[in-house]
């Protein structure tokens, strides 16, 4: 008898490369102490005193495929986007180690997810710091190792989003149909954010809604209207706060280097449901539209879902959009792409 439940898709759970930082840290070892001293300032000791703890003890969740597995099992999950904990950006890295850590995570979250195919699916990094190296470990990613697309950050270095350097990246994004995946790491107002941890309930919404306004505002999105751009955390504060963006755009000239109001933007754009709020998740709807949101649970750290489908189900929508969230949208998003 066939299962009349849909599919469970969700697209924001994470991997840990512990062997691949260890290569970093004998290759880089200066630089990895100045990201260290970078995240006390951003993070402040408290917080980093914490933090160390709880993802110790998710390493089985991270690196483990039978333990992944069983949560998703645990949560009514039956597929899985996974992406590298954003500790693997490293934005201070040079151009060859760049774009080495790059396509070793590449390769190494292609042998994770190829250990469970019919449940996990990849997504794998480039070095957002280097434009010149960037359309290279896309093809690397999506074409030599057959994941959806790949994971950025909100910035990294001098490189904006709406960086026109990255132009190439956004037109071969497009064209391979590969999945871009924003998800911050740090927050650029550093250590006005390091207590209470304001650095990850502020800082986060902050640097997704930076990063957006980048992209819309620098027009990214009508020349790349094919881009499948999916935002971590619900795109932060910029979808409720959308209506300021409007109001720029309709009276300021130095804000109308996009074709339209940047709230019709927001219908080209995925959004995930960590909001931690049935209510936010209503509103993402509302502004973005039934078929742009996608299920998130920020597995498997503390600040991520434990019931992400209950939080869908909570906020109370009509029945087809429901299912669309826990699964229908993420898989229109890997339709149509180039073949592997």
């Amino acid at each position: 008898m066939t299962d009349p439940r849909p599919v469970v898709t969700d697209v924001h759970a994470h991997i840990l490369l512990p062997a691949l930082h260890a290569e970093i840290e004998r290759r880089a070892p200066e630089g990895v102490r100045a990201a260290a001293a970078l995240e006390l300032v951003r993070n402040g000791a408290e917080s980093l005193k914490v933090s160390g703890p709880m993802v110790g003890s998710r390493i089985p969740k991270l690196t483990d495929v039978s333990v992944r597995l069983a949560d998703m099992d645990a949560q009514g999950v039956d597929r899985q986007w996974v992406s590298a904990s954003p500790n693997h950006f490293y934005p201070w890295a040079d151009e060859e180690l760049a774009v080495w850590a790059a396509q070793e995570s590449n390769r190494l979250i292609a042998a994770h997810v190829a250990l469970a195919p019919e449940r996990l699916t990849g997504l794998g990094l480039v070095p957002l710091q280097h434009p010149e190296r960037i359309v290279e470990c896309l093809d690397d990613a999506v074409i030599g190792q057959g994941l959806a697309g790949v994971e950025i950050s909100s910035f990294a270095g001098d490189v904006e989003l709406s960086d026109s350097r990255l132009e190439p990246f956004w037109a071969r994004a497009a064209e391979l149909g590969a999945v871009v995946f924003l998800h911050p790491f740090g927050c650029s107002l550093d250590e006005r954010l390091d207590r209470f941890y304001l650095s990850n309930t502020v800082g986060q919404p902050v640097e997704n809604a930076v990063a957006l306004s980048h992209l819309i505002f620098a027009g990214v999105l009508d020349r790349h209207p094919e881009l499948r751009l999916v935002a971590a955390h619900g795109g932060g504060y910029l979808p409720t706060a959308i209506g300021r963006s409007d109001r720029a755009w309709h009276v300021r000239p130095e804000a109308q280097r996009c074709a339209h109001a940047p709230s019709t933007y927001l219908r080209k754009i995925w959004f995930d449901t960590v909001v931690h709020d049935p209510a936010a998740v209503r509103a993402l709807v509302e502004v973005a539209g039934a078929s742009q949101v996608v299920l998130g649970s920020d597995y498997p750290f503390d600040m991520g879902l434990d019931d992400p489908v209950g939080l869908v189900r909570e906020a109370g929508l009509p029945a087809g959009v429901a299912e669309g969230i826990l699964g229908g949208n993420a898989d229109a998003l890997l339709q149509s792409r180039v073949p592997a």
